[in-house]
């Protein structure tokens, strides 16, 4: 029988959170993103079309790497 402490209860049910999170930050982001005037996406170094096909962009529409 295997000893569940709780540190490795909380380590089961912490994963999926910070998931949803990171995808609920991921929308913010891409709100944000959306809403920029020409001159904060110019200090970005992005056009208007590239900021909104980026926002356009669904939330599960991610590298893998940003959720490791």
């Amino acid at each position: 029988m295997t000893t569940l402490t709780v540190a490795r209860l909380a380590s089961r049910f912490a994963t999926p959170r910070k998931g949803l999170f990171r995808y609920i930050d991921l929308y913010r982001q891409r709100r944000a993103l959306a809403a920029m005037d020409k001159a904060q996406l110019m200090d970005l170094g992005l056009t208007r079309e590239e900021a909104e096909i980026e926002a356009a962009r669904p939330i599960w529409d991610a590298p893998q790497h940003w959720f490791r």
